[in-house]
């Protein structure tokens, strides 16, 4: 399924890890351009030494995203598996991606991460755009409950999304960062802003902990889509329930509205539950196959272009909903 010249809304797309890059393979099949907005909060792997070596911005989930909207032609396939390779070797280069060290490159001689992250999208020939939420890197603070009810404060997106127990809010050091101004002005000008699916509390919360950002995803004039994760995160989401993520949700952005919940069936075992909690955001409940077949866990990119591409292109049928 390829969009056709001029084809599909405008869509931005929050969040970040595998989550963001299955959502972006995902719209690039329904629509022309779509736009990645990346959270910049990774502290761990190749990023978090280049982040804590460098100065710069986390570069591994703007990599991926940069990744998934490569094309499916020779061209786009050899330059995503490039960017995505890592090195093996015995010495400083081991475990780092070549893309991070292509995006800190540019970002050294360019002086600018939006400016050196449009030269990398040029460069593998990427259909659409990549942005970081913020212009400045982050860490992520969680208030994390232990199986004796104690509660403690854990920081570092590597330690949150690791931590024993059940995260019950996070928040962002620094305290209301600064917004990437176009992230900003995409949300702002765009026909559908799709949040999720995605580690719920470390890529999919921390677009609305930033001021600027969550001001214009509460605002714009379009159509908020949430997906669905299908599986929990140990320690993340466990014992969680498809509710369970909109519950979490409403307590960190009160003032969040959402037009469609879309969820694979598979994982709904309380649809009142669902719908009730979906309700509250002024959202409608959408049920589709999403999960890959040989992952369960995973969404499959050709499934989620099909229920995207339904929801953008037509009004909902009865069946559609819970």
């Amino acid at each position: 399924m390829t969009p056709s010249s001029g084809s599909g809304p405008s869509v931005v797309a929050l969040g970040g890890g595998h989550g963001l890059a299955n959502s972006l393979k995902a719209l690039r099949r329904v629509t022309l351009e779509p736009t990645a907005v990346v959270t910049v909060a990774d502290d761990g792997g190749s990023s978090g030494r280049l982040r804590q070596e460098l100065g710069v911005l986390p570069p591994g989930d703007l990599r991926m995203a940069l990744a998934a909207l490569c094309g499916d032609d020779e061209w786009g396939r050899t330059w995503s598996e490039v960017v995505q390779h890592r090195f093996r070797s015995e010495g400083a280069l081991h475990e780092h991606a070549v893309g991070n060290l292509l995006i800190v490159a540019l970002w050294e001689l360019l002086d600018d991460s939006v400016t050196g992250l449009d030269w990398v999208a040029r460069l593998l020939g990427v259909q659409g755009r990549v942005l970081p939420m913020s212009v400045v890197p982050l860490e992520i603070e969680a208030l994390v409950e232990g199986e004796d009810g104690a509660l403690r404060t854990v920081r570092g997106q590597v330690a949150v999304a690791t931590a024993a127990g059940r995260v019950r809010s996070v928040t962002l050091l620094p305290a209301a960062p600064p917004a990437c101004p176009e992230a900003v002005a995409a949300v702002q000008a765009a026909d559908w802003v799709v949040l999720g699916p995605g580690s719920w509390f470390t890529s999919v919360l921390p677009h609305l902990l930033v001021p600027e950002l969550a001001a214009a995803i509460c605002t714009t004039d379009a159509r908020r889509l949430l997906v669905l994760n299908l599986d929990q995160q140990p320690g993340e989401t466990e014992g969680f329930a498809p509710q369970s993520y909109l519950e979490v949700l409403a307590a960190h952005a009160p003032g969040l509205a959402l037009d469609v919940v879309l969820a694979d069936p598979r994982t709904v075992t309380d649809p009142q539950a669902l719908e009730g909690a979906a309700s509250s955001f002024g959202a409608e409940v959408v049920l589709a196959p999403l999960a890959r077949h040989d992952h369960p866990d995973q969404h499959d990119p050709d499934l989620l272009a099909s229920a995207l591409g339904s929801l953008f292109s037509r009004d909902r049928q009865p069946s559609d909903r819970i």
